[in-house]
């Protein structure tokens, strides 16, 4: 995130000429190997873009981010029925196993099952959902065009929330640097929720 953060004092053709296709490799790379914490480049360069006087810098930051996490998501998943396909399947559908607990699998299987693309639409605004449903769908032999007509709505939903973030964070701080800090914070939080209430809620 540090580059991010430094890019907010640049000067502004800097931060354009830079920042947009830095922001759409890393969302890119992010969906194709989901370790990369792409919500919060996005608000971060929500927070940025909002402190820029360029007109439709927000807006770009929008079209950039949606079009690099449908990209990324069409191509894994793609690559996905390739290795079911496949009889030795391949590294990226074993990627793609591996960040699905079977525990969540099965809910993703059956919200699936009940209730179509809607779980797929709602399944990149929660944290650590969108991989067990694309597996989800992978599994049910989604053909690509029903996926990339469900992810495309996906992928925008994504965007704007997280450019909101960014937005809010930009809004409560004058210098951007201390809005990149906040929107950073906040996007940590969202996706660390789930993980302690799934650990908190049976003890409780």
């Amino acid at each position: 995130m540090s580059w991010l953060a430094a890019a907010s004092t640049a000067p502004e053709s800097t931060q354009q000429a830079l920042g947009y296709p830095s922001l759409f490799l890393l969302v890119l790379i992010g969906a194709l190997v989901p370790v990369v914490p792409t919500g919060a480049l996005v608000s971060t360069a929500a927070v940025v873009a909002f402190h820029q006087t360029a007109p439709f810098s927000l807006a770009l930051v929008f079209v950039t981010a949606s079009l690099a996490a449908f990209l990324g998501d069409a191509t894994l998943y793609w690559l996905g029925r390739r290795g079911m396909k496949s009889k030795n399947g391949s590294r990226w559908l074993e990627a793609i196993r591996s960040r699905a607990p079977e525990e969540r699998l099965a809910q993703a299987q059956e919200k699936l099952a009940d209730h179509g693309v809607t779980v797929l639409v709602l399944s990149r605004l929660v944290p650590a959902g969108r991989i067990p449903v694309m597996l989800a769908c992978l599994m049910a032999k989604w053909p690509m065009r029903r996926f990339v007509r469900g992810n495309f709505p996906a992928c925008l939903a994504w965007a704007v929330t997280y450019q909101l973030i960014g937005i809010l964070g930009g809004s409560l701080f004058k210098e951007p640097w201390e809005g990149v800090v906040a929107a950073v914070v906040l996007t940590v939080v969202i996706s660390l929720a789930p993980s302690v209430w799934r650990r908190v809620r049976p003890a409780a």
